[in-house]
């Protein structure tokens, strides 16, 4: 039986499954985790953030231990202290920290999302995965007021974004720091992703994301 969420860039928008399972690596994996923690989240993670929100922010995919575990993207692991410290400081965040999905965060006029909604091994997303996750991505994309700003956390994140509204790569690629104009006048904007091997390594400072969503913060200013 066909999918209703075609795998290719054609693929139409759709609304969060939290029930998905069109890729058989990733449905495999959620198994086994389920059996290994059973106290964990274990399933496609949703978008965290109010959906008329202007900063919608993009990361890779859950952590195993992280938003896999807890159910919220940047969640119960490294990868999220230095996002919402910094999201925080700059008024979109309630509170400096998310300890677990059931707290007191709100997020302000920001929504947290991934390119791939359900954990990889290793990390590591495979292009298909990719693709078979845009319709979702295209959706939080559709229903985002513009223009607003899009926040990529990292080149797969990156790249989903433009896969997803049907751009080439090449006509805007990645880099720390760069901005691009987007259909409907939307701003992407890219760093690269705040794991803990970048920021352990130096390749990400606090001070290199902050003046990313600091400039964020003041394309939003200057739209009104």
């Amino acid at each position: 039986m066909s999918s209703p969420l075609l795998p290719g860039p054609d693929a139409p928008e759709a609304t969060f499954d939290p029930r998905c399972r069109l890729c058989p690596r990733l449905a495999a994996f959620s198994d086994e985790n389920a059996t290994r923690h059973p106290h964990y989240h274990n399933a496609p993670v949703a978008a965290f953030g109010s959906d008329d929100a202007r900063l919608l922010i993009v990361g890779l995919a859950p952590g195993l231990h992280g938003a896999n575990a807890t159910g919220r993207p940047f969640t119960g692991d490294y990868a999220g202290e230095l996002l919402y410290e910094t999201l925080h400081a700059y008024g979109f965040g309630t509170a400096a920290a998310s300890r677990h999905a059931g707290d007191d965060l709100q997020l302000r006029d920001c929504r947290i999302t991934n390119a791939v909604r359900c954990v990889p091994p290793l990390n590591r997303p495979l292009p298909e995965e990719i693709r078979r996750c845009l319709p979702y991505l295209r959706h939080e994309l559709a229903v985002q007021p513009t223009p607003g700003v899009v926040l990529a956390l990292g080149r797969v994140a990156h790249e989903a974004v433009l896969r997803a509204l049907g751009l080439r790569l090449a006509s805007h690629p990645f880099g720390h720091g760069a901005s691009a104009r987007l259909p409907e006048g939307r701003i992407l904007l890219s760093s690269y992703h705040c794991s803990r091997y970048n920021t352990s390594t130096g390749r990400l400072t606090a001070a290199m994301f902050r003046a990313v969503v600091a400039e964020a913060r003041e394309r939003l200013e200057s739209r009104g």
